[in-house]
This record gives structure tokens, C-alpha cells and sequence, in this order.
């Protein structure tokens, strides 16, 4: 008996069947599924892809009532707090009494194929036990909404109520709307427009570049032995400094060295300055995503987010979207100078119809996408979360 065989549990063939169960839910509780061998878009295939996903609230008898929320790029499925005592990255969103209401909807959030928490990605093991590393192929945004389909067919759901995501999680998103239209009533995008550009392409390969130039990296063969930590955190010092406005920079260190560092003093030489607050809070951020994610996965991620254009081999964003029939939701962060608003706005212009896009007002940039969310929520209970 596999986990989706186990009475109760969302997905198990008794929810396929439509039927209700009674076992207890399992709020944020990580899962895993097999979803079978996948042929990738641009070539190569994975012979058996697992995606690893959590779940909030119980599927409806006529499975109306599923959710699906996508991550950013570092981000993991834990979008809500759950059962356990870990808070969730959209917790003002998500949660009982929340707009998206768990005690209403069934909520699911999966690992991006290519990850490392739990889905197939560079660090899981191959047919022969040995992990993929330089051998993992090449993923895009549509080879992950593909693996996440059939995910949504082993939970026995034919068609989301909303699928909403930010940032990459927004790209995911709207692949959802283009490749699946019958399968996705409401669409939610959030601080992306319709494909990269070729500034978010340039400043993607940098920190592609700062990981690939680690000596410890090996060409993405190091795993047993030293990390490219210093390649990946310098990868995070520079995606950081997109992620965020230069007025919440400005404001917050301005020029002002760090605790008693005077970044003026070397007296060791130049390699030993000290160092001013905003380096500090660098080198920070970058301790943190080391401590818990994987180089080889920033790289894969990476590039599938590079790869991002709903309007690729669909003759342009306005044709590929004019079959999509979700009803879309759009917003974008003011002060955001990685996915500028200029680029929601023209995504909204490419849609069938008129769509407004909504403006989160936040100091902080890009991240407001997850700060900020909140401001959101009146909205989205009006257009979109009407349980």
C-alpha cells in the first residue's frame, strides 16, 4: 500500500472516488508522491519524478474546493502554519479565518520539480542510488506545472478553484492558466509579468556564475564532500539586492559601519576592513540560505525561472493566453525593481477582456510580494476566495 492508498489521506483512492473520510487532516505535514517517468521540454527525460507537497483544510465530495499555491524561488511548501509550531512564509493569507480559508478550501503547495525539499532535484538519487548532480538535466516552468498536474490527478482534483503564487510562483501560475484551462478557474499572479526579460536573464546569470566558479562546486559534482558555499551565498548577496528597494536600504543602514567595524580601518590590510550594515545584512542573508538549500537546486531553479515566457512557441503572451479561461488576478509591487509593475500592467493588457492590476504599497521591493501580502486580502475575498 502506498501513501496514497492510505484511507484518508487527501488523494487516497477513496478521495478520487469522491468520497468524505474521517481520519484526522494533516495540516502542513509533508507528503510525497510518485507521479511517474517525465519527458522534459527542451530534451531528456526523468524516469521517475516524485514531488514532495503539504495540505491544509479537507477536499469537497466534487473536489470544488482545491487551492493551489505556488512558491518563489527559494521557497518551500510551507505556506501556512498547520499543526505544527513553524509559521508559515504566507500565514497572513493562509490559514483558518484567512482569505484563503482552510476551514473552507483544500490547500495544497508543492516543491517545484528540480528543488531540494523533498521533490526530484540535482540532490536526489538516481536509478543507480548515486545522486544526479551534473547529470540532472534541464527543467523549465512548464516541465514542473506538468509534474504538478498529475500530482492534482493522484489527489483526485480535475480543476483547481485558484492557483496563486508570487514571484517564480506567479510564473507557475500562469502556466497553470495557459497549459490547463479547463483545469483552473481562478488564476492569481503576483510581482511577475508573462517572461523574463533580459535584465532579470543577466541578473540571473551572475549568481549562476558566482555558484558554477566556486572551485568547490565541480561542476555540480560535490556532494560527499566540501559545498560551494561561498558561490551560492555570493549568488543570494545578489538576487538579495534585487529583492529589495534602495530606499528600504538606504533607510535602514544608510552608511553606518557595522556595531564597532569601522568600514575605514584596515589595519591588516584591505581584505580586513570592516565592514558597514548593509554588508552585514548581506552576509547574513547569505548564511541563511546556505544553512538550508541547495547550490545545484539555485542553479536549476534558476535557470527554469530564466526560461519563464507563457508566450514561447505560442506565437506571442496575447495568443498563448486567449484560450486561457481562469479569471484572472493580478498585482504587482510598487516599489519592486526586479518585476517591475510596468510588466504586470502589460501582462494584464495581453489577457482576454479587462483586468485590473491590484498595487501592494510597500517600501521594501520585491519582497513585499511576501511581507505585504496582506493587503491583498480584502480583495481576494471579494473576487476570488467567496466561500
Amino acid at each position: 500500500m502506498t501513501l496514497l492508498d492510505r484511507p484518508g489521506v487527501p488523494g487516497s483512492a477513496a478521495a478520487r472516488r469522491g468520497e468524505r473520510t474521517t481520519a484526522p487532516r494533516q495540516d502542513g505535514v509533508v507528503l510525497t508522491a510518485g507521479v511517474g517517468a517525465l519527458q522534459l521540454e527542451a530534451g531528456g527525460a526523468l524516469p521517475e519524478v516524485e514531488l514532495s507537497y503539504e495540505t491544509w483544510g479537507t477536499l469537497d465530495a466534487d473536489a470544488s474546493n482545491a487551492v493551489l499555491i505556488q512558491h518563489a524561488l527559494t521557497g518551500d511548501t510551507h505556506v501556512a502554519q498547520g499543526h505544527g509550531a513553524e509559521p508559515g512564509w504566507w500565514d497572513a493569507l493562509v490559514g483558518p479565518g484567512k482569505p484563503v480559508d482552510t476551514e473552507k478550501y483544500f490547500v495544497v503547495a508543492a516543491n517545484m520539480l528540480g528543488g531540494c525539499y523533498g521533490s526530484t532535484g540535482p540532490s536526489s538519487l538516481d536509478p543507480e542510488g548515486v545522486p544526479w548532480g551534473s547529470r540532472f538535466p534541464f527543467v523549465t516552468i512548464r516541465d514542473s506545472v506538468r509534474a504538478e498536474a498529475r500530482l492534482a490527478d493522484r489527489l483526485g482534483v480535475r480543476r483547481w478553484h485558484a492557483v496563486l503564487g508570487g514571484s517564480m510562483g506567479g510564473a507557475r501560475a500562469l502556466e497553470w492558466a495557459a497549459m490547463y484551462p479547463d483545469r483552473v478557474r481562478h488564476c492569481v499572479v503576483v510581482a511577475i509579468g508573462g517572461y523574463s526579460t533580459a535584465e532579470q536573464i543577466a541578473l540571473a546569470q551572475a549568481q549562476l556564475l558566482a555558484i558554477r566558479q566556486d572551485p568547490a562546486y565541480r561542476g555540480g559534482d560535490y556532494y560527499g564532500g566540501p559545498e560551494p558555499v561561498a558561490g551560492l551565498g555570493l549568488a543570494r548577496r545578489i538576487a538579495h539586492i534585487s529583492y529589495r528597494s534602495e530606499a528600504e536600504l538606504n533607510f535602514r543602514f544608510g552608511r553606518r559601519g557595522q556595531g564597532a567595524e569601522n568600514p575605514l580601518e584596515a589595519p591588516g590590510g584591505a581584505a580586513e576592513r570592516g565592514r558597514y550594515q548593509v554588508e552585514s545584512y548581506l552576509d547574513h542573508q547569505a548564511d541563511k540560505l546556505v544553512g538550508r538549500f541547495d547550490a545545484n537546486s539555485y542553479v536549476a531553479l534558476t535557470e527554469a525561472l530564466m526560461s519563464h515566457d507563457v508566450g514561447r512557441g505560442r506565437g506571442g503572451m496575447q495568443r498563448a493566453l486567449a484560450g486561457a479561461r481562469a479569471e484572472f488576478f493580478l498585482a504587482s509591487v510598487n516599489s519592486d525593481r526586479l518585476y517591475f509593475p510596468e510588466q504586470s500592467d502589460e501582462l494584464a493588457r495581453a489577457l482576454p477582456g479587462e483586468v485590473p492590476v491590484h498595487s501592494i504599497d510597500a517600501k521594501i521591493g520585491h519582497d513585499g510580494f511576501l511581507t505585504e501580502i496582506g493587503q491583498l486580502g480584502a480583495e481576494l475575498r471579494r473576487r476570488v476566495f467567496t466561500l
